[in-house]
Protein backbone atom coordinates (compact mmCIF):
# COMPACT_ATOMS: atom_id res chain seq x y z
CA UNK A 1 0.00 0.00 0.00
CA UNK A 2 1.08 3.45 -0.79
CA UNK A 3 2.68 5.04 2.17
CA UNK A 4 1.43 8.50 1.49
CA UNK A 5 -2.22 6.98 1.11
CA UNK A 6 -3.18 8.11 4.81
CA UNK A 7 -1.97 12.08 3.55
CA UNK A 8 -5.66 11.53 1.18
CA UNK A 9 -7.73 11.11 4.18
CA UNK A 10 -9.68 14.16 5.19
CA UNK A 11 -12.44 12.82 8.27
CA UNK A 12 -12.60 9.58 9.02
CA UNK A 13 -14.78 7.76 11.70
CA UNK A 14 -16.51 4.11 12.52
CA UNK A 15 -19.04 4.85 9.67
CA UNK A 16 -17.41 7.37 7.21
CA UNK A 17 -14.60 7.88 5.96
CA UNK A 18 -13.33 10.88 3.46
CA UNK A 19 -10.46 10.90 0.87
CA UNK A 20 -9.14 13.72 -1.16
CA UNK A 21 -9.10 11.47 -4.62
CA UNK A 22 -6.13 12.09 -6.63
CA UNK A 23 -6.75 13.21 -10.55
CA UNK A 24 -6.21 9.91 -11.96
CA UNK A 25 -7.13 7.82 -8.96
CA UNK A 26 -9.59 5.35 -10.27
CA UNK A 27 -12.41 4.90 -7.97
CA UNK A 28 -13.78 1.25 -8.45
CA UNK A 29 -12.39 -1.29 -10.30
CA UNK A 30 -13.01 -1.26 -14.34
CA UNK A 31 -11.42 -3.33 -17.04
CA UNK A 32 -8.16 -1.53 -16.47
CA UNK A 33 -7.43 -3.43 -13.65
CA UNK A 34 -5.31 -0.52 -12.13
CA UNK A 35 -5.66 -0.30 -8.00
CA UNK A 36 -8.90 1.79 -6.86
CA UNK A 37 -9.65 4.58 -4.23
CA UNK A 38 -11.51 1.27 -3.19
CA UNK A 39 -8.90 -1.23 -2.56
CA UNK A 40 -6.68 1.42 -1.30
CA UNK A 41 -8.87 2.40 1.07
CA UNK A 42 -9.66 -1.06 2.22
CA UNK A 43 -6.00 -1.68 2.31
CA UNK A 44 -5.53 1.24 4.90
CA UNK A 45 -8.18 0.34 6.90
CA UNK A 46 -6.84 -3.17 7.09
CA UNK A 47 -3.83 -2.07 8.06
CA UNK A 48 -4.30 0.82 10.17
CA UNK A 49 -7.04 -1.05 12.38
CA UNK A 50 -5.09 -4.79 12.01
CA UNK A 51 -8.59 -6.13 10.56
CA UNK A 52 -8.33 -9.45 9.92
CA UNK A 53 -10.42 -10.66 6.88
CA UNK A 54 -12.78 -8.51 4.46
CA UNK A 55 -12.57 -4.80 5.22
CA UNK A 56 -16.35 -3.14 4.15
CA UNK A 57 -15.96 -0.19 2.27
CA UNK A 58 -18.93 1.09 0.58
CA UNK A 59 -19.39 3.25 -2.73
CA UNK A 60 -22.00 6.34 -2.31
CA UNK A 61 -20.72 8.56 -5.02
CA UNK A 62 -18.25 8.75 -7.66
CA UNK A 63 -15.76 10.66 -9.36
CA UNK A 64 -14.50 10.95 -13.06
CA UNK A 65 -11.29 9.00 -13.49
CA UNK A 66 -9.39 13.33 -14.36
CA UNK A 67 -10.94 14.88 -11.61
CA UNK A 68 -9.07 15.29 -8.31
CA UNK A 69 -11.43 16.16 -4.81
CA UNK A 70 -13.59 15.27 -1.71
CA UNK A 71 -15.37 11.54 -2.04
CA UNK A 72 -17.27 10.30 1.12
CA UNK A 73 -17.14 6.13 1.17
CA UNK A 74 -19.25 4.14 3.90
CA UNK A 75 -17.25 2.13 7.04
CA UNK A 76 -20.40 0.24 7.51
CA UNK A 77 -23.60 -1.31 5.19
CA UNK A 78 -26.23 1.33 7.79
CA UNK A 79 -24.02 3.94 6.64
CA UNK A 80 -24.11 3.30 3.05
CA UNK A 81 -27.90 2.60 3.10
CA UNK A 82 -28.37 5.99 4.94
CA UNK A 83 -25.65 8.05 2.63
CA UNK A 84 -27.15 6.87 -0.34
CA UNK A 85 -30.67 8.43 0.52
CA UNK A 86 -29.31 11.23 1.38
CA UNK A 87 -27.42 11.60 -2.25
CA UNK A 88 -30.25 10.56 -3.61
CA UNK A 89 -32.60 13.06 -1.44
CA UNK A 90 -30.31 16.35 -2.11
CA UNK A 91 -29.36 16.74 1.23
CA UNK A 92 -26.17 16.49 0.42
CA UNK A 93 -23.96 19.70 -0.63
CA UNK A 94 -21.73 19.26 -3.54
CA UNK A 95 -19.14 22.27 -4.80
CA UNK A 96 -16.67 22.21 -7.43
CA UNK A 97 -13.95 24.27 -8.58
CA UNK A 98 -12.58 24.13 -12.15
CA UNK A 99 -10.40 26.16 -14.00
CA UNK A 100 -11.87 27.29 -17.63
CA UNK A 101 -9.89 28.67 -20.41
CA UNK A 102 -12.72 31.25 -21.09
CA UNK A 103 -14.73 33.63 -18.32
CA UNK A 104 -18.36 32.72 -18.20
CA UNK A 105 -20.50 35.96 -20.01
CA UNK A 106 -22.28 36.79 -16.51
CA UNK A 107 -20.03 36.24 -13.25
CA UNK A 108 -22.51 34.13 -11.77
CA UNK A 109 -25.99 32.53 -12.82
CA UNK A 110 -28.19 29.00 -13.31
CA UNK A 111 -27.40 26.49 -16.14
CA UNK A 112 -30.39 24.36 -16.47
CA UNK A 113 -30.06 22.00 -20.03
CA UNK A 114 -30.88 18.41 -20.80
CA UNK A 115 -28.15 16.12 -20.85
CA UNK A 116 -28.38 13.13 -22.52
CA UNK A 117 -25.38 9.90 -22.27
CA UNK A 118 -23.67 7.93 -25.32
CA UNK A 119 -22.59 5.13 -23.49
CA UNK A 120 -20.38 3.74 -26.21
CA UNK A 121 -18.32 7.39 -26.32
CA UNK A 122 -18.64 7.75 -22.79
CA UNK A 123 -20.05 11.37 -23.04
CA UNK A 124 -23.04 13.04 -22.27
CA UNK A 125 -24.49 15.30 -25.00
CA UNK A 126 -26.50 18.87 -24.05
CA UNK A 127 -29.98 19.96 -25.31
CA UNK A 128 -31.90 23.22 -24.48
CA UNK A 129 -35.19 21.24 -24.38
CA UNK A 130 -36.10 17.38 -23.44
CA UNK A 131 -35.61 15.47 -25.76
CA UNK A 132 -35.93 11.35 -25.26
CA UNK A 133 -33.51 9.59 -22.71
CA UNK A 134 -32.65 13.33 -21.40
CA UNK A 135 -32.26 14.08 -18.10
CA UNK A 136 -32.53 17.71 -16.20
CA UNK A 137 -29.50 19.06 -15.03
CA UNK A 138 -28.98 22.36 -13.11
CA UNK A 139 -25.93 24.13 -11.39
CA UNK A 140 -25.64 27.58 -10.24
CA UNK A 141 -21.88 28.72 -11.31
CA UNK A 142 -19.89 32.07 -9.93
CA UNK A 143 -16.61 33.35 -11.38
CA UNK A 144 -14.33 33.99 -8.39
CA UNK A 145 -11.10 34.94 -9.50
CA UNK A 146 -9.38 34.95 -13.05
CA UNK A 147 -5.41 35.01 -13.82
CA UNK A 148 -3.59 36.24 -17.10
CA UNK A 149 -4.71 32.89 -19.40
CA UNK A 150 -7.31 31.19 -17.09
CA UNK A 151 -10.62 31.69 -14.94
CA UNK A 152 -11.44 29.73 -11.70
CA UNK A 153 -14.77 29.11 -11.37
CA UNK A 154 -17.68 27.81 -8.35
CA UNK A 155 -20.01 25.24 -8.42
CA UNK A 156 -22.66 23.90 -6.82
CA UNK A 157 -24.88 21.13 -8.21
CA UNK A 158 -28.54 20.86 -7.73
CA UNK A 159 -28.23 17.63 -9.31
CA UNK A 160 -25.86 14.84 -10.69
CA UNK A 161 -25.47 14.11 -13.74
CA UNK A 162 -22.99 11.99 -15.95
CA UNK A 163 -20.21 15.06 -16.90
CA UNK A 164 -22.68 17.12 -16.11
CA UNK A 165 -20.45 19.88 -14.82
CA UNK A 166 -18.05 19.53 -18.17
CA UNK A 167 -20.88 19.40 -20.95
CA UNK A 168 -22.87 22.21 -18.93
CA UNK A 169 -19.59 24.40 -19.30
CA UNK A 170 -18.47 23.50 -22.43
CA UNK A 171 -21.79 24.27 -23.78
CA UNK A 172 -21.28 27.91 -22.66
CA UNK A 173 -17.83 28.33 -24.41
CA UNK A 174 -16.27 27.72 -20.46
CA UNK A 175 -14.46 24.41 -21.59
CA UNK A 176 -12.66 23.20 -18.32
CA UNK A 177 -8.32 23.11 -18.67
CA UNK A 178 -7.30 19.40 -20.39
CA UNK A 179 -10.89 18.26 -20.81
CA UNK A 180 -9.98 17.17 -24.44
CA UNK A 181 -13.70 15.12 -24.73
CA UNK A 182 -15.31 18.33 -24.24
CA UNK A 183 -13.33 20.70 -26.37
CA UNK A 184 -9.82 21.59 -24.83
CA UNK A 185 -7.09 22.26 -27.28
CA UNK A 186 -4.65 20.81 -25.25
CA UNK A 187 -4.28 18.01 -22.24
CA UNK A 188 -2.69 18.37 -19.17
CA UNK A 189 0.61 17.15 -18.54
CA UNK A 190 -0.47 14.52 -15.71
CA UNK A 191 -3.95 13.66 -17.90
CA UNK A 192 -5.93 15.34 -15.57
CA UNK A 193 -8.75 17.83 -15.75
CA UNK A 194 -8.47 20.82 -14.07
CA UNK A 195 -11.96 20.18 -12.04
CA UNK A 196 -11.97 19.38 -8.68
CA UNK A 197 -14.70 18.54 -6.03
CA UNK A 198 -13.50 21.76 -3.33
CA UNK A 199 -16.48 21.38 -0.48
CA UNK A 200 -18.87 18.15 0.62
CA UNK A 201 -21.42 18.49 3.05
CA UNK A 202 -23.20 15.91 4.70
CA UNK A 203 -25.33 14.54 7.41
CA UNK A 204 -23.56 11.70 9.81
CA UNK A 205 -25.11 8.69 9.11
CA UNK A 206 -25.78 8.03 12.98
CA UNK A 207 -25.38 11.17 14.88
CA UNK A 208 -27.05 13.36 12.41
CA UNK A 209 -23.78 16.07 12.96
CA UNK A 210 -23.60 17.89 10.04
CA UNK A 211 -19.77 16.93 8.17
CA UNK A 212 -18.42 19.90 6.34
CA UNK A 213 -15.37 18.68 4.68
CA UNK A 214 -13.05 20.76 2.21
CA UNK A 215 -10.34 19.13 -0.33
CA UNK A 216 -7.37 20.87 -0.71
CA UNK A 217 -6.26 21.51 -4.57
CA UNK A 218 -4.02 19.74 -6.58
CA UNK A 219 0.05 20.31 -5.80
CA UNK A 220 0.10 22.27 -9.21
CA UNK A 221 0.84 26.07 -9.84
CA UNK A 222 -1.91 27.29 -11.40
CA UNK A 223 -4.19 25.57 -8.65
CA UNK A 224 -2.44 26.61 -5.91
CA UNK A 225 -2.58 30.65 -7.06
CA UNK A 226 -6.44 30.26 -7.63
CA UNK A 227 -6.46 29.05 -4.05
CA UNK A 228 -4.26 31.40 -3.06
CA UNK A 229 -6.53 34.42 -4.79
CA UNK A 230 -9.44 33.18 -2.99
CA UNK A 231 -8.14 33.28 0.40
CA UNK A 232 -7.45 36.62 0.34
Amino acid sequence: MSNTFHQQVLHEDNHTIVINKQSGQLVQGDKTKDKSLIDLTKAYLKEKYNKPGEVFCGLVHRLDRPTSGALVLARTSKALSRLSQQFKGREVQKIYWAIVEKAPQQKEGTLVNFLKKNEKQNKSYVYDTEVEGAKRAELDYKLLASSDKYHLVELVLKTGRHHQIRVQLSNIGCIIKGDLKYGAKRSNKDASISLHARHLSFNHPTTKERINITAPVPKDALWQFFEKEVGK
